[in-house]
Formats: structure tokens, C-alpha cells, sequence
């Protein structure tokens, strides 16, 4: 691990960037070098980053490695609990697995430039397909997989594929769920029609194919001739990843070749200190952002061993999963949502099942998604006694914006911080007008102009959306949609989004901070605030609390000792008085909590039920808890 790099690179970053991203994009295979490293299309827009340099981005994660003499070593690790099965693919076998998946997009007549909807489980073909699509040059959107027909139906509405991948179904803890039926009733119901389905038959469900326009994925694979690499422009979208929007019509993140390979390829060593050859594993979804990032397209460029986890945290088969694979895999660092660790500590809040592996390579866990609670820190970091490290980034950027970065810094974390700026990264604190707000003051988190590599260069087929989203409320910044602050010393402080900071009787207030507190009380397992409207107050926070397994204690003894911690903790501004104990949260299926459904089912809003959430009926369980009509 290095030691004190991390001021010289950041001030390089921010004072030199296109020297600075000039020097790492040197760590990649380039058909073309680049023009000019920095450059905008007009003033007001997102930078393009290695305008007129020619790449392929399948090449550079895959190829290269071969081609460097690294074909044996071990690229993917595919391990699924709930098939009982572990498959690994050395850097030769994917590529050769890849080539023959993306010959067989040519033949069903998917060219350059071409959208595909990748609609799979977490198995091995589904990073498979991302990188077939890289590896000629086609436009990939992957859906998480199990998504409803209505928000499939508008993803390829939006995206206009060519084709679509899937397979015939996914696997949830002990349920089967058939996807086939769900693609037909999203094409049928989608004003756009692709021409073409692969389809890859499982033997827990196998799917009917429709004449004419499916394909079995495995015969039409054996019958295509392997693909070679087609090296695109740096600028050119790798692809098209959907986020939900503010509008309830999904917005479609955009990632680009160049930026991104370059930024991913930097980050494994700045931010992980990973090395190639050695095993990460993000405990995530392809459907998401992380597992774009950091389950296919990172590790993979930084020559690093990936693992693709098809279980949960618990249940498949107990809350030592995740000790199992890191011990059988000799995984060197984790990253997952806090969520998942909070699931594990309130199942085995002891951490007996770590008792039964050894984790000898293990040397940090990384947590992003939502804010984790000081108290899930500590107790994973005194099970495990490495570093556990709570870092922040978003769908937008693509790759992590503030952390510990351990490949140039050994530093401990600050508990509860996100840590400071990544390289590339200016982040600042403005209040509600645009000024800079004094060190420790909370506003609303922006990042200054130009982003970074890797960010979004812009929404897909919507750049006016793009700028008024991101770009126009602060001319010259990005809005990240967080609040929180800057400390003294610098390190990031990511308290909740914007919309969760509650205004008390003119006091503004951090739903995070309160949390924070509640989370520190023995009985807790998680928690959530939501601001209810008052009359009087204008607002009023209501703390809405799982218990950890096995507590019997009365929970209207549990309620007062939370409220009175907040009023101890944070004072009496926060007027803090309501705690309601409820058996689950609702969340997505990605595990963040969705604080914003519950402020609305609390105030008697107009309810849009998310496409992410994981469970819809723990919405009436939280309307019963809250008293709030139907």
C-alpha cells in the first residue's frame, strides 16, 4: 500500500487534469491516440474526455491480457449457491466465450453502434453479453433482471434495441422466476419491436420460444464464427444504463468508451489498491451501476479476477455466504451495499458464522449505496478487524467520487465520513443560492466543472433533461442531489439527499445525522427518518425502526429510550418525539431504503409505486405502522 500519495495526485487531478488523465489513459491499448484529452461541445455542457482517440473497451478488459500472457490466469469466478454450483473462466475462455457470443449478435444483424437490452440473472453469460456488445462496437442497456413487463417495455421503448438477451429464468433465494413471459408481455406491450431474442434455456425453467424471432441461445452461439474486436471512438457511448427519474420516466445514464476505461482502470489501484491477479468481488447485480463498474468492466481492465455472486447475504444458505466466498475465493476486498452487512448482523449480530472460515487475503471491506450507520462500521470492523470503508458515488458518475484511497493513502477511515475527494473530483458545499457554505456547514453537494473520466457525458437521447437536471441549477457545477458537508480537515460528510433534509420550524436538519442515532441503540438492526408535515413546525421527523433478532423487550420502552438518545444526541431542535417499530423497510431491489415512498405515504401524497421496490406489500405494513389512510 502506498503512503502519503494521495495530496500530490489530487492537486495534479484538479490543477493539470488533462495531464493528469493524459499519464493513466497510458495504462490501456489505444488503435488511435486522442486529439485532445479535455474538450467541450459548448460551454454550458458536460467535458468530452479523449476526443479522436480510437479504443475498444472488450479488447482493453480482455484481450490485452491474453495478448500480455496472462491467458491462465483466472478472470471470472461465477459462484451460486442457489444451483450449488462454482464455474471459472481463465482470461482466455472468456475471451474465446465472448468472441463466439458476439459473433452471433452479428449474425442475428446487431452492427456498430446498435442497442441491446440485457435482461439476464447473475450468471457468468451475463457479463458475457456486456462485453460481446463492447467487443463490436454495439450499445448495451442491461435491466435488472426480474424487472416487471411495463418498466421493461419502457426501457426498450427508450433504448430502441436491435436485439435482446435473456435467459429463460432467474433464481431468488428459493424461488424461480420465469423471465420469458415477462420479455413477450414487455414486447408486446413496447411500441418499439427488436428484431431478434437470444435466449439462454436454464434447467430450473426452460422457456417456449417464439418462431421467427427467438433464437436458442447456446445453438445460435455454436452456429456464429467469433467476432473480432472493432475499435470505436472514445466518445462513442459504451452504454446506456436506466436510473429511475423524478418524471417516473426512466433516465438513461451514458457511458462512454474512452473516459471510462481510463477512470475504472485508475480507480482499481487508487481507490482499492488492487493489483492484477488479485481477487475483488463486488456483491452486487449487473443490473446496477456497481455491477457494471465493479463486478465486469474494473477488474477486468486492471487485470484483477472478478466475482459474480448468484445468492443473497442470508439464506442462501445462512449469514455466512458472504464469509464463504471470500474465504473459498481468496477475496482480497469486498464491496457491497451497507444494507447487506446489516442484514448479516441482524441474523448473526455475533458473527458466529466467521467462526467457520479462514480469510486469509481478506484486507478491506468497501460499503456505497446509502450511508451506513457508524454502528454497522463498527461492528463489521470488529468482526473482521480490517478496514471497513464507507465511500460515496452514484449512477451518474459511474465510479467512486469520495473515499479512503488506500492504493495511495494509508489512513484510517473517519467513521461515519465518506471519506475526501477522489482524484478528478472538485467537490464543494453551496447553500440554497450558490455561495460556498463555511467548513462543517451542511448544503447541497455539488461537484465543479469539468468531471471527471468516466461520469455521464450526458442522458440518452435527452440533453436538455441532462441540463436540467444536473447542470442548470448551479452554472458551472453538478448537482449531485446530496446534502452534507465538508469538514475541517476535508473529508466528506454525505448525510441524505437533498429532499430528506427536514426543516423544523426553520432549522435545517439531517435525516443522516438522526439515523446516525437511532442505529446506535443495541437493539437496532436499521432504521429510517421521514419527514412528516406539521402545521406548526412545518415539518417533524418520524423514526421508523427494525429490531434485531431476538429482541423481546417492550417496544414501547425501546421507542422512548430512541427519542430520548436524539434529544441527548442532537438536542431539542430536532423535535423528535415519534418512533415507530416495524418488521421491515422498504427498500429497492438494490437495498437502498425508499425514504422518499414512506414521506409520501406518510403525508397522503399521490403514491407512484417504484419499479425497484423489492416487496410492494411492505408498503401497507408501513401505511398501518404510520396510521396514514389507504
Amino acid at each position: 500500500m502506498a503512503a502519503g500519495r494521495y495530496e500530490t495526485e489530487y492537486r495534479q487531478s484538479i490543477d493539470n487534469p488533462e495531464s493528469f488523465w493524459a499519464e493513466q489513459a497510458e495504462a490501456l491499448h489505444w488503435e488511435r491516440r486522442w486529439d485532445r484529452v479535455l474538450s467541450h461541445d459548448d460551454a454550458d455542457g458536460a467535458p468530452r474526455w479523449f476526443a479522436g482517440g480510437r479504443l475498444n473497451t472488450c479488447y482493453n478488459a480482455v484481450d490485452r491480457h491474453v495478448d500480455a500472457g496472462r491467458g491462465e490466469q483466472i478472470a471470472l469466478i461465477h459462484d451460486s449457491p442457489v444451483t450449488d454450483s462454482v464455474r471459472r473462466f481463465s482470461f482466455i475462455e472468456l475471451r474465446d466465450a465472448t468472441a463466439r457470443l458476439a459473433g452471433a449478435l452479428r449474425a442475428a444483424g446487431v452492427e456498430t453502434g446498435d442497442r441491446v437490452v440485457i435482461y439476464m440473472p447473475m450468471i457468468a453469460e451475463a457479463a458475457i453479453a456486456m462485453l460481446a456488445c463492447a467487443r463490436i462496437g454495439a450499445v448495451h442497456s442491461v435491466v435488472f433482471g426480474g424487472f416487471a413487463a411495463p418498466e421493461l417495455a419502457k426501457r426498450i421503448d427508450d433504448a430502441k434495441p436491435k436485439a435482446i438477451l435473456s435467459a429463460s429464468c432467474g433464481i431468488e433465494g428459493s424461488r424461480v422466476i420465469a423471465y420469458k413471459p415477462l420479455v413477450d408481455a414487455a414486447i408486446e406491450a413496447a411500441s418499439h419491436k427488436p428484431q431478434s431474442c437470444l435466449i439462454l434455456q436454464r434447467p430450473q425453467c426452460e422457456a417456449e420460444l417464439s418462431a421467427g424471432r427467438d433464437r436458442d441461445w447456446e445453438q445460435a452461439v455454436a452456429a456464429a464464427g467469433p467476432a473480432d474486436c472493432v475499435p470505436v471512438e472514445a466518445t462513442d457511448p459504451l452504454y446506456v444504463l436506466y436510473t429511475s427519474g423524478t418524471t417516473g420516466k426512466p433516465k438513461g445514464v451514458v457511458r462512454d468508451n474512452g473516459g471510462h476505461a481510463v477512470a475504472l482502470t485508475y480507480s482499481m489501484k487508487a481507490v482499492y489498491d488492487m493489483n492484477p491477479g488479485e481477487v475483488f468481488w463486488a456483491a452486487s447485480d449487473v443490473g446496477w451501476v456497481v455491477g457494471h463498474s465493479y463486478i465486469v468492466y474494473a477488474p477486468l481492465l486492471a487485470g484483477c479476477t472478478t466475482v459474480m455472486f448468484e445468492g443473497k447475504p442470508v439464506g442462501t444458505p445462512d449469514a455466512g455466504a458472504f464469509w464463504r466466498v471470500a474465504s473459498e475465493h481468496g477475496v482480497k476486498a469486498l464491496f457491497t451495499a451497507p444494507t447487506a452487512f446489516r442484514a448479516i448482523k441482524k441474523e448473526d449480530p455475533k458473527g458466529e458464522h466467521l467462526a467457520r472460515y479462514k480469510l486469509a487475503a481478506f484486507e478491506a471491506l468497501y460499503l456505497a449505496g446509502e450511508r451506513c450507520d457508524p454502528d454497522t462500521i463498527d461492528w463489521a470492523s470488529g468482526l473482521l478487524q480490517v478496514p471497513v470503508i464507507d465511500h460515496w458515488w452514484q449512477t451518474e458518475t459511474g465510479w467512486p467520487v469520495a473515499a479512503v484511497c488506500r492504493g495511495l493513502q494509508d489512513e484510517a477511515p473517519h467513521i461515519g465520513s465518506a471519506g475526501r475527494p477522489v482524484p478528478g473530483y472538485d467537490i464543494r458545499v453551496l447553500d440554497d443560492d450558490g455561495h460556498e457554505v463555511p467548513r462543517d456547514a451542511i448544503g447541497n453537494i455539488v461537484i465543479r466543472q469539468p468531471l471527471p473520466p468516466g461520469t455521464l457525458p450526458t442522458l440518452w437521447n435527452n440533453e436538455q433533461g441532462f441540463r436540467e437536471n444536473y447542470l442548470a441549477r448551479y452554472p458551472g457545477h453538478y448537482l449531485t442531489g446530496d446534502a452534507g458537508k465538508i469538514d475541517a480537515e476535508g473529508y466528506v460528510w454525505v448525510m441524505s439527499r437533498i429532499d430528506d433534509i427536514i426543516n423544523v420550524a426553520g432549522h435545517r436538519l439531517s435525516t443522516g445525522a438522526m439515523e446516525e442515532v437511532l442505529a446506535g441503540h443495541p437493539d437496532v438492526a436499521e432504521c429510517a427518518v421521514i419527514a412528516v408535515a406539521d402545521a406548526t413546525k412545518g415539518q417533524l421527523p418520524v423514526g421508523m425502526v427494525v429490531l434485531k433478532s431476538g429482541v423481546d423487550r417492550d417496544t414501547e420502552v425501546i421507542t422512548r429510550e430512541l427519542i430520548q438518545r436524539v434529544r441527548d444526541e442532537i438536542g431539542a431542535v430536532a423535535a423528535f418525539k415519534r418512533a415507530i417499530v416495524v418488521p421491515r423497510l422498504p427498500k429497492t431491489r438494490s437495498g437502498k431504503v425508499l425514504r422518499k415512498t414512506m414521506r409520501s405515504i406518510a403525508n397522503g401524497e399521490n403514491l407512484t409505486v417504484p419499479a425497484t421496490i423489492d416487496d410492494p406489500a411492505i408498503l401497507d405494513e408501513i401505511r398501518e405502522a404510520l396510521g396514514a389512510p389507504g
